[in-house]
């Protein structure tokens, strides 16, 4: 049996339509971490700023070295650090293990990656940077400088 013309296209009409808001209440969704400590930061907060999501473990000499510089940039009104432990260390233990390591930045529980489809880093220490508008700029491997970030972000 076929369908005349306006039935298809009518059909088309509401297939693309539900797409649509399919789509619009994908982009609706609020997507939001949780830091060490248990309390969640939503990531639309951090719009307007650059993100650096940094890859670290306590055995990773590179990683140790670059915590002074980024505790530095944490401090600046345009830039915030977010922390991820490589080695899934959760909870109070991953907040004594920050503390011990002198980590000022906030760490979080988990790993954002694959909220923005991001692979796993295959070396350490690795930082993924995210544009003030959230979009994915690049990602570094090896330890990062102040002086490194600012050329980069132009400031």
């Amino acid at each position: 049996m076929q369908y005349p013309d306006s039935l298809r296209a009518r059909a088309r009409l509401a297939a693309a339509g539900l797409l649509l808001m399919v789509m619009a209440l994908a982009g609706c969704q609020k997507i939001e971490l949780e830091r060490a400590g248990g309390t969640k930061l939503n990531w639309d907060t951090l719009r307007g700023q650059w993100v650096l999501v940094n890859y670290w473990a306590e055995w990773c000499k590179p990683c140790l070295e670059e915590i002074p510089e980024l505790n530095e940039l944490d401090k600046a009104p345009d830039i915030t650090i977010l922390g991820v432990n490589f080695d899934g260390i959760r909870g109070e233990a991953l907040v004594e293990l920050g503390d011990r390591m002198g980590i000022g930045f906030t760490m979080l529980a988990d790993d954002p990656g694959p909220e923005f489809g991001w692979k796993l880093p295959v070396a350490l220490p690795a930082t993924f940077i995210v544009n003030p508008d959230g979009d994915l700029v690049e990602a570094r491997f090896g330890p990062q400088t102040e002086e490194d970030i600012r050329a980069l972000i132009g400031g």
